[in-house]
């Protein structure tokens, strides 16, 4: 298995994104520790892995919350001798669709300042666990916006490229430690839209964004997660600072 005896934290693992990465860790042989603002979803989850054979733990923990954050860290590496992975995957919700000028100061600021801040605290807390190990792996998180020039996403598509460009200072500076940082970057996920997203049906939508990539799919939660876990792993060790494009090919590098 992949991660067999590592374990890895999970930030916003009730979510859809986080889930599937949780169960995919776990099911790589990682003990999962799952955290998030609301405990019933985290628990699910958590039952999901347990009920496969895997192993998992939950734990209450706003992911803007700095000491939170460095409370959680702490306590995962002193009961289980460090920290080997990390992911955020919480979840929130940006304003978009509206223009630019239309847009206020505070709903343009709020996904920079949220998204970029909540991987910032995450990323250093484990960070600071991993370099006593020299070895480690954090895993940040972004999306397509980072790299296109798309109206109406407001802060977002600056919010995602800041996370990237946070991931290579974090790559660069964690690096000389042991410490490997990657960020994903999917596009959207059909799996994760309701018909309440959007104003036209769903699957008009989503066919929409199918033609936009080159491939004429969307990603799954399936690929995000299994994606994770090989770059969790060390048949990835020689990836660090860079981003693991899965846009099915809408934004290219």
């Amino acid at each position: 298995m992949l991660l067999d005896g590592k374990t890895a934290i999970v930030f916003g693992g009730g979510g859809a994104i986080g889930g599937a990465v949780a169960k995919a860790f776990a099911r790589e042989g990682a003990s999962v520790f799952l955290s998030g603002r609301h405990a019933a979803s985290v628990e699910a989850v958590a039952a999901d892995i347990r009920a496969s054979g895997g192993k998992a733990q939950t734990a209450v923990v706003d992911a803007l919350d700095e000491t939170a954050v460095e409370r959680h860290t702490a306590e995962v590496a002193e009961r289980w001798g460090g920290i080997d992975v990390m992911l955020n995957a919480m979840g929130f919700q940006p304003v978009q669709g509206v223009p630019l000028m239309d847009l206020s100061p505070r709903d343009f600021s709020f996904p920079i300042a949220t998204w970029t801040s909540s991987q910032f605290l995450t990323a250093r807390a484990a960070g600071r666990h991993m370099v006593k190990k020299d070895s480690g792996v954090i895993l940040t998180l972004s999306a397509s916006p980072a790299r296109l020039a798309l109206a109406g996403t407001g802060g977002f598509g600056v919010a995602c490229a800041a996370v990237e460009g946070l991931s290579r200072t974090l790559a660069a500076e964690f690096g000389p430690q042991g410490v490997r940082v990657v960020c994903i970057r999917p596009q959207r996920i059909g799996e994760t839209m309701s018909e309440a997203d959007f104003p036209v049906p769903r699957d008009e939508f989503i066919g929409v964004l199918e033609g936009m990539t080159l491939t004429k799919r969307l990603p799954t939660l399936a690929d995000v997660a299994n994606t994770a876990a090989f770059l969790a792993s060390n048949q990835a060790a020689a990836m660090s600072g860079a981003v693991a494009n899965l846009t099915c090919g809408m934004s290219v590098d």
